[in-house]
């Protein structure tokens, strides 16, 4: 075992429990309090659950489905699944039938362990469809251990090679059937070595997760806190409680998508904004502290700064629990007034940038090199380069060998030469730091021959608090046009404070306006071809539910674009 990391992630827990033993690994909610669990009974547990799965007869290769809600029993499972030699299947537990069957079945799965009875009853109707899963298990009710198990699962492990499979992750599917990314041990340790020098942890630091640890970034965050010697603290399932417990957990570390901190942040701004000269109090504060954070508070500014650290900065460094030294946010842009605010207060948030085919790691912000506006310098062994047609390309020991039953797209997607094409547009600025400008899949062309990448003219709209998502259509159309949606938390709290009753916040004119004078905004930061013509407001947002976002919440266009054919077309009448 080497200085950072063990050889492979079969070794993991064997590795922690030796390196820091009765040290907190573990922090969950429990009757009576948060309940803890150290590394040494980590490793007992692991132990447990990995000679249970020997009782259900899984051998090395055997790919192990986890069906369940981010929790402590998650963990064991997974590393479980590790130590045996087997590969890791991770499922929404948000995935609907048709979704669930074909991960199932495509990765012919040989076990399902599932969150509860009811996620089993689940996997149990779809049984004649899948014909190599032999058990399905609720995480609670593993059944009993295999006698004798313990040295053989130990053999297992330490059989294990980084060319072996760790997992088979599962595409979000936004532009066709979900695809199986297969991941080594090796692919992951890639990661681990390139980032674990960047952000550092240990002993005492504490990482709030509340990401589906069937996303890989969570799943690479368990790995680095435990790695570190650091501590996972897990939420407690009901997500309107996120920024509650964050206030009681007081993590140290914390990844999230941008929508929390965003969330967060219009928060505190409603709050000002209620208040008589509120907003240009708290406007004034982020601007001190932009500047004191870059070590250029003017000269007698002091006691403005300290005045608005106890009014402003410091209630929400509380929020986030009062520990917070860095966060990790990643699959999708982040407001850069929602970075400046959050900077001010003393919290720094990172962008990162990567993607499953790369183990979920390709370039990465951190303390030593961080550039507002990018994703960050390529992470230690990841070449980067952008090809003629703009389209980031990546290679490295992280890059995936390939997807599970899919000689085709995989040649689609990993050339000759190694280089994976990620589908992204982007640009290497001077420094080398990358920025993602968009999709290539998701490039319009208007029947004039105009290109024109929507994510640009979405962001800015989104910009406005009012606004949940916009949506760029005018593919093979004579100009672009919108649908957008709102935040009902924000025009609530807006309706409250102008003293409206709102029935249908969609149709009302005054809501209508300021959203205009968004768009009208966002049309001035674009060039002409992509300003936005027309837009519609929905009455609905979308969701996971509709089929409109991925279970990573990634909008599915064409599936809004069908969806909302007739309100498109009538914008274009």
């Amino acid at each position: 075992m080497d200085a950072l990391r063990p050889r492979t992630l079969a070794l993991f827990t064997e590795w922690t429990a030796e390196r820091y033993g009765s040290q907190p690994a573990l922090r969950f909610p429990a009757e009576g309090g948060p309940r803890t669990v150290s590394h040494e009974e980590l490793r007992v547990r692991v132990r447990r659950s990995g000679r249970a799965l020997l009782g259900l007869g899984v051998m090395p290769g055997d790919r192990v489905a986890v069906l369940a809600q981010t929790r402590p029993q998650w963990t064991y499972t997974h590393l479980a699944i590790l130590a045996a030699g087997a590969v890791l299947v991770p499922v929404y537990p948000t995935a609907g039938e048709e979704e669930l069957a074909w991960v199932l079945s495509d990765s012919a799965a040989v076990v399902a362990v599932c969150d509860d009875a009811a996620q089993a009853a689940r996997v149990e109707a779809l049984r004649s469809e899948l014909p190599a899963l032999r058990a399905v298990t609720p995480m609670d009710e593993l059944p009993g251990l295999a006698p004798g198990a313990e040295s053989e699962l130990l053999a297992r492990a330490r059989a294990v090679e980084p060319d072996d499979d760790a997992s088979i992750v599962y595409t979000s599917g936004t532009t066709g059937p979900p695809k199986g990314c297969r991941l080594t041990h090796g692919n992951l340790g890639a990661i681990q070595d390139a980032t674990l020098p960047l952000i550092r942890g240990g002993p005492g630091d504490r990482t709030y997760l509340y990401l589906p640890l069937a996303h890989l970034l969570a799943q690479l965050i368990q790995f680095t806190t435990l790695l570190e010697g650091g501590e996972l603290s897990y939420f407690g399932g009901r997500i309107e409680d996120v920024v509650t417990e964050l206030a009681e957990a007081r993590p140290t570390h914390l990844p999230s998508v941008p929508r929390l901190f965003e969330k967060v942040h219009s928060m505190v701004l409603s709050v000002a904004e209620s208040l008589e000269g509120g907003r240009e109090r708290f406007e004034e504060a982020v601007r001190l502290g932009v500047l004191a954070a870059e070590g250029r508070l003017p000269e007698g500014s002091r006691a403005a700064w300290e005045a608005a650290d106890g009014s402003l900065y410091a209630p929400v460094r509380a929020v986030f629990g009062g520990r917070l030294t860095w966060a990790l946010t990643g699959g999708a842009p982040i407001a850069r007034a929602t970075l400046d605010f959050l900077r001010a207060c003393g919290i720094h948030v990172y962008e990162g940038y990567g993607m499953t085919e790369s183990a979920g790691v390709i370039s990465l912000n951190h303390p030593g090199a961080v550039r507002a506006g990018t994703v960050g310098r390529p992470v230690a062994g990841c070449e980067v380069r952008i090809a003629g047609d703009g389209e980031v390309l990546a290679r490295g020991p992280m890059i995936f060998p390939g997807y599970h039953a899919n000689e085709a797209a995989t040649a689609e997607t990993v050339d000759a030469a190694g280089w994976l094409h990620t589908g992204d547009l982007g640009e290497i600025d001077g420094d080398g730091f990358l920025s993602i400008t968009g999709r290539k899949k998701e490039l319009i062309i208007t029947s004039a021959g105009k290109n024109i990448t929507p994510t640009e003219v979405e962001f800015a709209v989104q910009s406005c608090r009012l606004v949940s998502r916009a949506v760029l259509v005018g593919d093979r159309r004579p100009h672009p046009v919108a649908l957008i949606t709102l935040d009902a938390e924000e025009v609530t709290a807006w309706a409250a404070r102008e003293g409206l009753t709102l029935t249908d916040p969609s149709t009302h004119p005054a809501v209508r306006a300021l959203v205009a004078e968004a768009v009208e905004a966002a049309n001035a930061t674009v060039s002409r071809p992509a300003r936005i013509r027309a837009f519609h407001l929905l009455a609905e947002d979308f969701s996971i539910e509709a089929g409109t976002l991925t279970p990573t919440l990634k909008l599915r266009r064409a599936a809004v674009a069908e969806r909302y054919a007739q309100q498109i077309g009538a914008l274009y009448a």
